[in-house]
This record gives structure tokens, C-alpha cells and sequence, in this order.
């Protein structure tokens, strides 16, 4: 059931975040410390904050504002929370977010709506295959979403193929939400093991935390490789702790949809401004609905493009395309401007590399440097000059790689304490 508001026209859209922006600003300038403190410090009239236009004349909030001052973030009494998450860590110290009750009713409508964009319906079974522990936001989120929505959930958490397999094979789930990497396990394990997994009843996968989609939403080399073998259709989400709010694709693939009663969007460039449409820029967000730690104008880190057009699923709402890179990512290497997700493409494209890691430093001379370990299953010289060669063709650049093993790359990449593979390593000074 697609919301009415993401239906109605853009006129209308745009009206009903402006109501909802006015209640937010009154309320976070009661009862934020931080914002309170911030739009005091900033000489801010909240009364010419009128329209979406005028969010421009509103500060922008950082990751550092929320790790250095967490607490006055919180807009209500300590004993109004009802649960404790915190952010992965990713790009710095990890931020605390408590939830009241109305905060995980909001959380479970939004991966409710979510869901229901990639198909999942009442009656339907999902495998939950992220943890829900280690107070992680996004699998409580999921757990509450498919409750509301009356569908089964199979708490199987991270890892272990073989217990995926038995859950699979013994209460037949329709979907699963999983880091999409971990499906060419599964895949691997059934192979191994003789199980029939196109004839398993799983419908499609639910992928976070790995892009499934170049930015002309074709496939990319992750996706395909998945696809060739299993017929499933895959759906990419984007969200994160900050926002309680996901981004999923419908069937038509064309981005992840937007849910204007959740949250507003804006592209900025390097001065804040919004970009030109068309134009990349880093996602900024103003959460809507939210009591304990609402948001405002919050910089996200990732770069990405909006779409405009409306989708043939009935939604008039905006999409936001895939993740380009994280701003504190980028990489400036021999002139040439880089993220990792484009490297991983590249390297994605080579089915006898079975482990590898990207390390960025600062060299003698303070520039960028790459370092690629990979673990293959024939080393030799002529695989590492193919390997260069496809590099200088898709980013015209060829970082150095040396080879090593599984055995050293995989600890690193399946860290127990993150809550997916870790592909990146950055020990640049100033990384951004």
C-alpha cells in the first residue's frame, strides 16, 4: 500500500513538508539544547523559515557536531527512552541515538513502506540475515517493520551459510535482507553441497550496505555475478541510524524512493548550496517525526544524484541514486578523483580474485597513495598486468597491488565487531 502523500502531486508534496518543517523547528528550538544554542548563536528568525527554499538560511549539522555534542541533541527526559542504538562508526567515533516508543513506532512504519516498495507483502516470509544485537538500529528496524506488516521473520543473523541453508530449506522464506556479498556464499556453499537453490521458493533479497547499481541504474559487476546463477531479484536500500528513514527500490529500479512524510532532502555542494538538478552533491537531510533526536539540515558524508521523474510504481516522490562514494573517502590520485565503490567494480570484475582489501595512505610526499592486497587463486604476473590494464581502462589510473592470501585478508574483512565487510582502509591524516 503506497502512502497517499507519495502519490499526491508535487505541489502538494512540497506544502506538506513545509507544515511539517515549521512544527519541527519550533519543536527543536524548544527543546534542543544544540539547536537552541545554534540558531541563538546564529541570529536564526525561524519565523522567515517559511518554505523549503529557506532551509538555505538555516546552519548545516556535521557528524563532529553530533560525536562532540551528543547529549544536546536529546529533545526529551532520559526515562522517555525506550531504546539505545548507536551509529556503525564508519567515519569516525560511533553517536549514541536513543528512540522513545512513538520513535520505533516511526522506524517500523518506515521499513514497513519500505518493504512494501521491494514486494514484500502480508503473509510473505523474510530471513533476517543482519544482526539485531550489538544495539545495531537497522536490524531492530527490520524486525519491526515485517511485524507490522504480518510477515514471518526467520532471526537468523549474520554469517554461517550453513545455518542459513537450514533455515532456508526448513521454513521456506520468500525474501531475505542480507549484505548482498554474502549471497555469493550462499551461493558457493549450495554449490558445494548439492542444494537446488533456484528451486529454494526465494523470491528476492532485501541488500544493504554494498551498491547493487552503476549510476545509470544498470547492474554492476556485484549484482550480476549474483543474478547469473540465482534467479532472484535484488533491491538496493539506503539509510542510515542518523535518519531513520530508507531509500529502497521498487521493481522498477530506478533509485530508492523517497518518503516525504519521513524526511526532506537536499544535494549540497562544497559551499552548502543545493546543486543544480542532475548535479552530484553530498545527501542533507531534516528529519520529520522524530521526538528523541530530531535533525536538522544534517550532512551525511555520501555523495549522490537525485532523480526527479515519476515512477511507473504510482510514486511522484524524488529517488536518490547510488552511492557515488563517502565525501571523506574520495581520493585524489594522480589527478584523477576517485571513491572506493569504483574500485571495487573493477575489481569485482575478476571472478579468480577472492579476497581483497584497498588501503589509502599519505606517501612521502603527502599526496594520496593506494595500496590493493588481493588474494587469488593463480597468482602470477601476467594476472597482474590484466588486472592494471582494466584499471587504467575504467579509471584511467592503476593503483599498485600485490598479491597475499585469504588467510591474512579475511580477519580483517569479517572484523567480528563491524556489522559488514570491510573492504576499506584509510590511515591518511587528513582524509578529507
Amino acid at each position: 500500500m503506497i502512502p497517499k502523500i507519495e502519490t499526491a502531486s508535487l505541489a502538494e508534496i512540497k506544502s506538506f513538508q513545509e507544515n511539517k518543517l515549521k512544527e519541527l523547528l519550533a519543536s527543536v528550538n524548544e527543546n534542543s539544547p544544540f539547536y537552541k544554542a545554534l540558531f541563538k548563536k546564529e541570529n536564526i528568525d525561524l519565523c522567515k523559515i517559511n518554505t523549503l527554499e529557506d532551509l538555505q538560511l538555516l546552519p548545516v549539522t556535521t557528524k563532529e557536531d553530533l560525536q562532540k555534542y551528543n547529549d544536546d541533541f536529546v529533545c526529551v527526559p532520559t526515562n522517555k527512552i525506550i531504546d539505545y542504538a548507536t551509529t556503525s562508526g564508519t567515519l569516525g567515533d560511533p553517536v549514541t541515538f536513543g528512540l522513545t516508543d512513538a520513535d520505533l513506532d516511526r522506524l517500523a512504519y518506515n521499513e514497513a513502506i519500505s518493504f512494501d516498495c521491494a514486494g514484500i507483502k502480508e503473509g510473505n516470509v523474510a530471513q533476517l540475515m543482519t544482526t539485531i544485537d550489538r544495539r545495531f538500529m537497522a536490524g531492530l528496524a527490520y524486525f519491526l517493520g515485517l511485524r507490522k506488516m504480518k510477515v514471518g521473520v526467520i532471526r537468523v543473523g549474520a554469517g554461517i551459510p550453513e545455518l542459513q541453508w537450514d533455515s532456508i530449506l526448513k521454513y521456506k522464506p520468500t525474501y531475505r535482507i542480507t549484505v548482498p556479498s554474502f549471497l555469493l556464499k550462499l551461493i558457493e556453499y549450495a554449490e558445494t553441497h548439492n542444494i537446488d537453490y533456484n528451486n529454494s521458493g526465494i523470491k528476492g533479497a532485501v541488500c544493504i550496505g554494498e551498491s547493487l547499481r552503476n549510476q545509470d541504474f544498470s547492474m554492476n559487476t556485484l549484482s550480476k555475478k549474483i543474478t547469473d546463477k540465482w534467479n532472484i531479484k535484488l533491491f538496493s536500500t539506503y539509510a542510515s541510524t542518523e535518519m531513520s528513514t530508507a531509500f529502497t527500490e521498487c521493481e522498477h529500479s530506478i533509485g530508492g524512493h523517497h518518503h516525504p512524510e519521513l524526511i526532506i532532502v537536499e544535494v549540497l555542494d562544497e559551499n552548502n548550496k543545493p546543486v543544480n538538478k542532475g548535479e552530484s552533491g553530498e545527501l542533507t537531510f531534516t528529519t520529520l517525526g522524530i521526538e528523541a533526536i530530531p535533525l536538522v539540515r544534517f550532512k551525511t558524508g555520501d555523495i549522490v544524484q537525485l532523480h526527479h521523474e515519476p515512477c511507473k510504481c504510482g510514486r511522484n516522490t524524488l529517488s536518490v541514486g547510488p552511492v557515488i562514494g563517502r565525501k571523506q573517502q574520495m581520493i585524489k590520485y594522480k589527478g584523477t578523483t576517485l571513491y572506493p565503490p569504483a574500485m571495487n567494480d573493477v575489481l569485482n570484475d575478476f571472478p579468480t580474485i577472492e579476497s581483497y582489501i584497498i588501503e589509502i595512505s599519505n606517501n612521502d610526499l603527502g599526496t594520496d597513495a593506494i595500496l590493493i592486497k588481493i588474494a587469488v587463486k593463480e597468482p602470477s604476473d601476467a594476472f597482474l598486468q590484466q588486472l592494471k590494464d582494466h584499471f587504467r581502462a575504467k579509471l584511467r589510473v592503476s593503483p599498485k597491488i600485490e598479491f597475499t592470501t585469504k588467510e591474512i585478508l579475511n580477519p580483517l574483512i569479517y572484523n567480528p565487531m563491524s556489522r559488514k565487510p570491510i573492504h576499506f582502509f584509510d590511515t591518511r591524516k587528513n582524509s578529507f
